[in-house]
């Protein structure tokens, strides 16, 4: 509740007026009351909402918070252009044949909304997360870099067309439109280089975790937050206080973006 807070005030006081989704008994909510943030995060029956499950917690007029897919979703249909999250997910370790692949990517692929985060997942697969959104052809843009980041890592490795500004971030976002291409947009930053941990540490606490998932019988939806659960602990917290940052200043960002983009 605190975070929640805390990213509101963010997109507030960067220009822009925050819309936190939800669904509150059956209706989809873009943008909420202090106390219905404050009941979402204390709720025990909060319903995870991607697209698939928008209908169903609806028609059974149910508590929802939305995932990055599902968020995607009802800011197109609202006509909201930005929004932003920490790291967005992709395609699984392994997916190539388990077909483990996050549903947001579709969601990229037709809603026309520019996703703000600190690149994707390095519990991922990142070189065919980047593979399949190319496919679907959604453009992938560093902000500031010409790396894609690795959510808790600056630098995975792959290389990204970068913007230096956001004058030309806003350019690309208007050039898109004008002709016409449906999708959205990742704009991918670097988290705050004070907390950025090292791709290597990072490599063997995932190649520990996993292996610990795989004694354990851990699968499917479970896995991952099994795996975020095992790096805080092996990086004693700093991936905690690393992901809390890294969604403000993303929130910072696409709120600046938001508000550059409505200007005439």
């Amino acid at each position: 509740l605190e975070l929640a807070h805390a990213i509101e005030g963010a997109v507030r006081a960067a220009g822009s007026v925050p819309a936190t989704v939800a669904v509150v008994d059956g209706a989809v909510r873009v943008g909420l009351t202090p106390a219905q943030l404050e009941r979402l995060a204390a709720a025990a029956d909060v319903t995870k909402c991607a697209p698939r499950d928008l209908a169903l917690v609806v028609a059974r007029r149910g508590l929802g918070a939305t995932t990055v897919a599902g968020t995607i979703r009802v800011a197109a249909a609202a006509g909201i252009r930005v929004m932003a999250t920490g790291g967005i997910a992709g395609v699984h370790r392994g997916g190539a044949h388990s077909l483990d692949v996050w549903g947001a990517l579709p969601e990229l692929a037709r809603g026309g909304v520019a996703v703000v985060c600190g690149g994707a997942k390095i519990i991922l697969d990142l070189p065919r997360t980047l593979e399949v959104l190319e496919t679907l052809g959604v453009p992938v843009i560093g902000y500031g870099c010409a790396r894609f980041p690795a959510f808790y890592a600056s630098d995975s490795g792959l290389a990204v067309p970068g913007v230096g500004d956001l004058a030309e971030l806003v350019a690309v976002m208007r050039a898109q439109a004008d002709l016409g291409w449906p999708t959205g947009i990742v704009v991918a930053q670097p988290p705050p280089a004070a907390l950025a941990l090292p791709r290597d540490a990072l490599e063997d606490w995932i190649a520990s975790a996993a292996a610990d998932a795989a004694r354990q019988g851990i699968t499917g939806s479970a896995t991952t937050p099994f795996l975020l659960a095992a790096l805080a602990r092996l990086s004693a917290g700093r991936t905690v206080v690393l992901n809390e940052e890294l969604v403000l200043a993303n929130a910072t960002l696409a709120s600046r973006l938001a508000r550059t983009l409505a200007r005439p």
